[in-house]
């Protein structure tokens, strides 16, 4: 059975007294490039807690002060925070109700899981317990974060090093292939967090690498695409490849998605957003994000013209009557997760934001700690 958390009904806005989870901004607000389109979703988002907060939303981008809008907050429990620590969503393309996901870091046993869920249950279909591979550093976190998948594959990236991808049988989870990023010529320690996507046609599959020297990311970003036939068949045929360059160790890229219309890639990369030609892989627009916070994922509205950010916010610790925590006379900073909203006509990020994990936490006692989301996947009513 599912293991209901709580359930918010209306707007998550106050974080805290004294703390709006909705950030402000500047003169340089965006205004909306769609005037009158909003648009309803219900939003997963991968958490280090061993669950997935299950967000129902209304996308407003007219709406300056709440362009995310959570109507009601619940969760979907995999394990727990000591077992299932995950960064990885990814609704099935076949299916709208059934999600796969992965692990973050090992288990008390020294496992890794793979495994999907009902989304309308919530209850765990299948988990996988995976031994570590020893080529991948003993599979010491991070571990999983990243995926993609075709119509026959879930296929899980692995973000340490060595990195590589999984080809997983979608009905049984039986590992098929694993393919490393070796074969396309790196060699263990010259990159770090390794992630990728499927493009929406299912032909091809991105992998993003963070160039590095030392153990520590250069700020140069390689871009690689590969055919999917080839990777479904344990090999890495590689159709494109290009680097951005960004900064040493502020830049360092996570999850991202293509637009359904496979023309558009929006990348993740900490401290800003990238948006690339998904073709050429060129750079279209780079927005820098706000100081104190990092995007982790990048999802587009059906249509492309926006895409909801997961955000990791350093904000003020709270009690659960909503007071800020203090010790030694200072407010105890904690890491919350939010929503933000990317305007792709207008080419800019509304820094309002609603929060997706503080409003939970703080209601069971838990508004002194982090709050750790990841990846994102939706289900869009309209």
């Amino acid at each position: 059975m599912k293991k209901k958390f709580v359930v918010i009904s209306g707007v998550v806005a106050l974080a805290c007294m004294g703390y709006l989870a909705f950030t402000t901004v500047d003169s340089k607000t965006p205004t909306a490039s769609a005037a009158g389109k909003t648009y309803s979703a219900t939003v997963y988002v991968a958490g280090m807690g061993g669950h997935f907060a299950k967000a129902d939303v209304t996308i407003d981008p007219n709406n300056a002060n709440e362009p995310v809008k959570i109507n009601n907050l619940d969760r979907i429990v995999i394990g727990d925070k000591t077992t299932h620590p995950t960064h990885d969503a990814r609704i099935d393309a076949n299916d709208p109700n059934t999600m796969f996901w992965s692990t973050y870091v090992l288990d008390p046993q020294g496992k890794m899981h793979v495994g999907k869920s009902d989304l309308k249950t919530g209850t765990v279909i299948k988990d996988v317990a995976m031994t570590p591979d020893p080529r991948a550093a003993g599979a010491k976190p991070p571990l999983y974060c990243a995926s993609g998948q075709s119509k026959k594959f879930f296929m899980p990236v692995f973000m340490g090093t060595e990195g590589y991808v999984d080809v997983l049988d979608k009905a049984t989870l039986e590992l098929k292939h694993r393919v490393w990023v070796s074969d396309l010529g790196y060699a263990k320690g010259t990159y770090k967090f390794v992630h990728g996507i499927n493009s929406p046609d299912m032909k091809s599959f991105l992998l993003v690498l963070n160039q590095a020297k030392e153990g520590k990311g250069t700020g140069d970003v390689d871009f690689i695409l590969v055919d999917m036939a080839a990777l479904e068949g344990g090999k890495f045929k590689q159709i494109a490849k290009n680097t951005l360059k960004g900064e040493p160790e502020k830049t360092l890229t996570f999850r991202q998605y293509f637009s359904k219309d496979n023309k558009t890639i929006f990348q993740s990369a900490a401290d800003r957003l990238w948006v690339l030609d998904a073709k050429t892989l060129k750079l279209v627009d780079e927005k820098m994000m706000p100081a104190g916070s990092q995007v982790h994922d990048a999802m587009p509205t059906p249509d492309g013209n926006f895409a909801v950010l997961t955000v990791r916010s350093v904000t003020t610790g709270c009690d659960v009557e909503g007071k800020p925590i203090q010790k030694e006379g200072k407010d105890v900073d904690i890491t919350d997760g939010v929503f933000m909203l990317y305007d792709a006509g207008a080419k800019k990020v509304n820094e309002k934001a609603s929060s997706a994990c503080l409003g939970c936490h703080k209601g069971v006692g838990l508004g002194d700690k982090n709050a750790v989301l990841c990846g994102l996947d939706a289900n869009y009513k309209n």
